[in-house]
């Protein structure tokens, strides 16, 4: 990494991240958080969905098993408020829970997919968002015995050449005392031109025509792509829309990757085969 990169990451440390229509903003670390103006219930799928898709850089959602919301209560001045959501999801690979956590069912796993807080919840949120998350998720999935997460070190641009998305390097994940566990396998992705990255599953499920294709399609024209063609295959709509559409084809080192074990067990080391 170079040394510009690496310094403008680890300058992360100093400040917490923030979102707020998909654009990024930063707290200063330290700045005192008041656990009474806040609290962490479920929220249902559409509320979360929407909180996700107006407010986080990459405009989708997954495919989630337990949507948590942290509400600021409601004040002489305002009204209770959704200020962040927790996505606990189903990993996109099903052999990525037994890979991270010695063959662990796939069912007894889950992945933080979505981790977004607005931009006026002071510093320190994440962390106290997260335990309660933690609790709750007890409470509700009381199957759950590891949580996933993944952090994208690679800082993504669009075609204008401005910066959409930092490199992060789990500045909250380790406060929250996440292991850290080796990074997933290096990949090739597809960009589209706004900088937001498109999932292979969906065109996957595009190319085969199977259940959520029209979905998959709907998120792909949002990124530019042409519409499809009536009697289209999914197959070459994919190849005619990525081609059309400006999208690209970057090489991705590899996400870094965090565990927390809720049985009590101990996660796999840095030495742990890497995931896909």
């Amino acid at each position: 990494m170079r040394g510009a990169q690496l310094g403008q990451q680890l300058s992360l440390f100093e400040s917490c991240q923030r979102w707020r229509g998909g654009r990024e903003a930063f707290r200063p670390a330290g700045e005192p958080f008041e656990p009474a103006r806040y609290c962490v219930e479920q929220v249902d799928f559409s509320t979360a969905k929407r909180f996700v898709l107006e407010h986080h850089y990459s405009g989708t959602m997954p495919a989630a098993r337990l949507e948590l919301g942290l509400l600021q209560k409601p004040s002489r001045w305002r009204r209770e408020e959704v200020a962040g959501v927790i996505v606990l999801s189903v990993p996109v690979q099903e052999r990525a829970i037994p890979a991270w956590f010695d063959g662990m069912h796939p069912r007894l796993g889950i992945e933080i997919g979505r981790l977004v807080l607005l931009d006026d919840v002071p510093a320190n949120g994440e962390t106290w968002f997260l335990g309660r998350a933690f609790r709750l998720m007890r409470q509700l999935l009381p199957e759950v015995r590891g949580v996933l997460s993944y952090c994208d070190p690679m800082e993504r641009r669009d075609a204008h050449g401005r910066v959409v998305k930092r490199g992060h390097i789990g500045t909250v994940y380790r406060a929250f005392n996440g292991r850290y566990v080796g990074r997933s396998s290096p990949r090739v992705i597809t960009v589209s031109r706004d900088g937001r990255c498109v999932s292979e599953r969906a065109l996957s499920k595009i190319r085969g025509d199977e259940q959520g294709a029209a979905y998959a399609v709907r998120q792909l024209t949002d990124m530019g792509a042409p519409a499809r063609d009536e009697g289209e295959s999914g197959a070459a709509y994919v190849e005619r829309a990525l081609r059309a559409g400006g999208f690209s084809r970057v090489r991705h080192p590899g996400n870094l990757t965090f565990t927390w074990r809720v049985d009590g067990g101990q996660p796999r080391g840095q030495t742990a085969t890497r995931a896909p």
